[in-house]
C-alpha cells in the first residue's frame, strides 16, 4: 500500500475539514501546517516516507496564505537534495468565493510540486455545467488542475457543500489510486 500525506494549512477550520476528507478518500495521514507555518520535526521525516503529497491550502487575497508559503519555501532543502523526485502530488484549496481567484493557488502548489520534480494528478472529474447542475454534485466549480471548494464566510466547516466534500473524497481516491499505479 503506498503512503501518502496532506499537508495543509487551515486557518478557520474548513481546510482542515476539506483535507479530512481528501485524506479519507486517500486514505492517507494528516499533517498541519501550525499559525507559524511550521511543521513538526518529525514531520518532515513523514514527508520524505511518503509515496504521495497532496498539498492543502485556502486561498487568501488570491494565494496560499503566508503561513504554507513559509512551508513551501523551506521544502527548498527537499528540492536541493532532489528528496521528493518523482513522488505522486496534488492539491486543493478553499475560499469563501465560487471562484476567489482560486487557479492562482492550485497552480502555486502545482509548480511547487514540478519544482520538486513530482507527478501532478489532475482532479479528473468532469464538470457539473448544466442548467440544473447544483452545488451538491461532483465538481460543480468545474476544477480541473486540482480540488476547488467553497466555504461559505459566515459559516463553520459543516456548511460546506456535500458536493464539494464528494469531490474531495474522490480527488483523495484518485491520488491514492494513480500513487499506487506509480508505486
Amino acid at each position: 500500500m503506498s503512503k501518502i500525506v496532506v499537508v495543509y494549512f487551515s486557518g478557520y477550520g474548513h481546510t482542515k475539514r476539506i483535507a479530512e476528507v481528501v485524506a479519507e478518500g486517500a486514505k492517507a495521514e494528516l499533517l498541519a501546517i501550525d499559525s507559524e507555518g511550521n511543521i513538526p520535526d518529525a514531520g518532515w521525516e513523514q514527508l520524505a516516507a511518503a509515496d504521495g503529497i497532496i498539498f492543502g491550502a485556502p486561498t487568501y487575497m488570491g494565494s496560499a496564505p503566508w503561513q504554507f508559503k513559509k512551508f513551501a519555501d523551506a521544502t527548498s532543502k527537499a528540492w536541493f537534495t532532489r528528496a521528493w523526485q518523482d513522488k505522486v502530488f496534488g492539491g486543493f484549496t478553499n475560499s469563501a468565493s465560487l471562484n476567489g481567484d482560486k487557479a492562482v493557488t492550485l497552480i502555486s502548489l502545482q509548480t511547487l510540486a514540478s519544482q520538486h520534480g513530482g507527478i501532478w494528478v489532475s482532479l479528473g472529474l468532469p464538470p457539473a455545467n448544466k442548467l440544473a447542475s447544483t452545488r451538491e454534485e461532483v465538481n460543480n466549480l468545474g476544477g480541473s488542475v486540482g480540488l476547488l471548494v467553497q466555504s461559505p464566510s459566515d459559516a463553520g466547516a459543516d456548511a460546506i457543500p456535500t458536493g464539494d466534500l464528494e469531490t474531495a473524497r474522490q480527488y483523495g481516491a484518485r491520488v491514492a489510486a494513480i500513487t499506487a499505479r506509480l508505486k
